[in-house]
């Protein structure tokens, strides 16, 4: 499985996701880094399979429009630290894999996974 890690999340949960056995690219490695637009990286996500995670809520709302993207994790934490992000990653990644070979739009909150689509 493939991801790429938007801007507003730390690179590091991208070289952890590496580490776990899976692609992953944060914005910051794109060519255009973090100027990467929005439209760009919806096709990018279309074109070559990649699940997007991010915090950007304009995401899901496409998706769920437009369907214009391949798969979506919507991280809806609010504001937590970076460590804790990362453990509520390492807490509940084999469940993520899990739900996404099966859906296309999964919210990860503090307290639950939930699967909107």
């Amino acid at each position: 499985m493939r991801f790429l890690v938007d801007a507003q999340l730390p690179r590091r949960l991208a070289r952890w996701i590496q580490q776990q056995g899976c692609e992953a690219t944060h914005t910051l490695d794109l060519p255009r880094a973090n100027r990467t637009s929005d439209t760009e990286l919806k096709q990018l996500s279309l074109q070559q399979q990649i699940v997007v995670i991010t915090k950007d809520s304009d995401f899901a709302d496409n998706l769920l429009l437009h369907q214009n993207l391949y798969k979506l994790v919507l991280i809806c934490t609010g504001n937590i630290s970076n460590d804790a992000l990362m453990g509520l990653f390492q807490r509940n990644w084999e469940t993520l894999l899990q739900l996404l070979r099966e859906y296309t739009f999964i919210e990860l909150g503090s307290a639950a996974i939930l699967v909107r689509w």
